[in-house]
């Protein structure tokens, strides 16, 4: 190796075309690099978080009232009544309506109930009775009175009633379902 004025030739400093030692600019070109790098990574990285965590940030559907009827066709009434509401649920920019079997009720004090008409043992769908005066889960057995009192069956608790409105004189409910297979009444949607 050839020495300059006692200088090793590696440790001069090579000139570049912009006056920059070749160092610096190498140096440089790595923290851009890094930078635009970690950016990318960043702005990538962004739909795999969304992913992750929707489901603690997701809204679920405004839970809306529907209508059940005038409030004077169930003024004398002596057995439960069978009506159909419409649902409409929004999911993103898809709107569904769907169609749900209540029954309408009155309770020992003569105040008006509906009733899903949703088993809570394993969701089947729990007719009326006329013969019986119960309602009847023809899945497994459970039997209900007229106000959804549990009587037998390997249901662990009454059918569920619904929140219920008046709005210019008609019968307003609001549908949810609850879940299944347990004691206590639980709103899962």
């Amino acid at each position: 190796m050839l020495e300059r004025a006692g200088h090793p030739e590696n440790t001069i400093p090579k000139p570049s075309l912009s006056g920059l030692p070749l160092e610096s600019r190498r140096s440089f070109l790595g923290v851009l690099l890094a930078l635009g790098s970690f950016f990318v990574g960043a702005l990538l990285s962004v739909p795999l978080i969304r992913f992750a965590l929707f489901p603690l940030l997701r809204r679920t559907t405004e839970v809306k009232n529907s209508p059940v009827g005038e409030l004077g066709e169930f003024s004398s009434l002596t057995e439960p009544v069978m009506r159909t509401i419409q649902i409409e649920q929004v999911d993103g920019w898809r709107k569904a309506i769907s169609e749900k079997a209540v029954y309408v009720t009155k309770d020992s004090q003569g105040q008006l109930r509906v009733l899903t008409s949703i088993c809570p043992h394993l969701g089947c769908t729990v007719p009326w009775n006329k013969e019986k005066n119960q309602f009847v889960c023809l899945c497994h057995g459970a039997t209900f009175t007229a106000d959804g009192t549990r009587v037998s069956g390997p249901s662990l608790r009454g059918m569920d009633m619904l929140e219920t409105s008046v709005q210019d004189g008609r019968l307003q409910v609001r549908f949810q379902y609850f879940r299944q297979l347990v004691s206590d009444k639980e709103v899962i949607g």
